[in-house]
């Protein structure tokens, strides 16, 4: 009676509620996925939520009543979803997953304690929290090995130059697909990332603008890029014109729609290409031509190594990418760790030690 009192003066008091978990969830959802900063989350990110409470919270503690839900179950929960195994005795789930199930899980209750549906969150005296594990960032190619791959595209006329632009850029292949010709300045030599692609169930494949602040940015081109993608333009600008290739005419006299896509879905405009068939067909080529561990998404993490290797200053290379600088450099030391000892510098390394140690 004291402690009830006390929580009625203190404004601590949770009115009693039946409401179940998997309620709450339905509502956090429909809510758009508040966090800490009250924001709603976009379309794609909300789906992927709505999936991993679906299909590893609401099985088991659907039915329980929010305000009764236990820490203990919570730890149940984990070890019983860490201990799924395959036919073959391989996990079900993955440590990075299941650690992304703890992190959307405990934002939802995070959010039930912010209104007042439940007095604390039970999250904070969960025992064993889903660590993740590493995350595959993927090994960086070498210049020459680089050299090869892009090379090997170019009897594609199709992915050969939406491929050489992403490895000279090291822009996210969402963002790569979502340029338009309007985002070109010839005379700067700049590509300016102003939106990116995303595919949801609801929307299909629409436009976005960028994750963060960071990622609205001008991408600075090389003298072989621009020649690919003015080569690109002249293409696109005779066809529609009808002027066959050597023909000599003006070509500044004809006019791209302002939605037109640098690199749209094959025999169109403006129509985007779906991101994830443009990766399973590159990857099917990287693979004809010996790489097949190199995913698309690696070509970002191989420019940033290159032009850190170079001596180019971290925050130079995050910026160009649209990345943290802290969050680049972990990525770069966990690529590095992957490869052979690098060896390079032992004779910078002695003369240092030397230099102190008298020797």
């Amino acid at each position: 009676m004291r402690a009830l009192l006390r929580a009625g003066d203190t404004g601590d008091h949770v009115d009693p509620s039946k409401l179940k978990v998997g309620d709450w969830i339905d509502q956090w959802i429909a809510a758009g996925a508040p966090g800490r900063r009250k924001k709603k989350v976009g379309q794609k990110t909300l789906e992927r939520y709505e999936e991993l409470l679906r299909v590893h919270v609401k099985p088991s503690l659907g039915a329980r009543q929010l305000q009764k839900l236990q820490a203990t179950e919570i730890d149940q929960l984990y070890n019983k979803l860490d201990s799924l195994v395959d036919e073959d005795g391989e996990r079900k789930i993955a440590p990075m997953s299941l650690h992304h199930v703890h992190v959307v899980f405990n934002s939802c209750l995070s959010t039930a304690e912010r209104k007042g549906l439940v007095r604390a969150n039970p999250m904070r005296r969960v025992e064993q929290i889903p660590s993740g594990g590493e995350s595959d960032h993927g090994v960086a190619l070498e210049e020459k090995d680089l050299a090869t791959l892009v090379t090997g595209f170019k009897p594609s006329s199709t992915m050969y130059a939406p491929v050489a632009i992403d490895a000279a850029t090291g822009v996210r292949r969402n963002e790569l697909l979502a340029f338009r010709w309007s985002d070109l300045d010839v005379a700067a030599k700049t590509l300016r990332v102003e939106r990116a692609l995303e595919i949801t169930k609801k929307y299909g494949v629409r436009f976005k603008p960028p994750k963060t602040a960071r990622g609205k940015r001008s991408v600075a081109l090389d003298d072989a890029s621009m020649a690919i993608l003015l080569g690109e333009r002249d293409k696109l600008l005779r066809m529609l014109a009808g002027v066959p290739d050597g023909a000599e005419v003006d070509l500044s006299l004809v006019r791209l729609p302002e939605d037109a896509l640098i690199f749209p879905e094959p025999g169109t405009l403006s129509s985007p290409r779906n991101p994830q068939n443009f990766s399973k067909e590159f990857a099917r080529r990287a693979e004809r031509l010996g790489f097949g561990d190199f995913n698309f998404h690696h070509f970002r993490g191989t420019h940033a190594t290159l032009l850190l290797d170079r001596g180019v200053p971290v925050h130079v290379v995050a910026e160009r990418i649209g990345d943290d600088p802290a969050v680049l450099l972990r990525n770069y030391a966990k690529r590095k760790r992957q490869q052979k000892a690098n060896t390079d510098f032992s004779d910078q390394i002695s003369a240092l030690a030397a230099g102190f140690l008298g020797k």
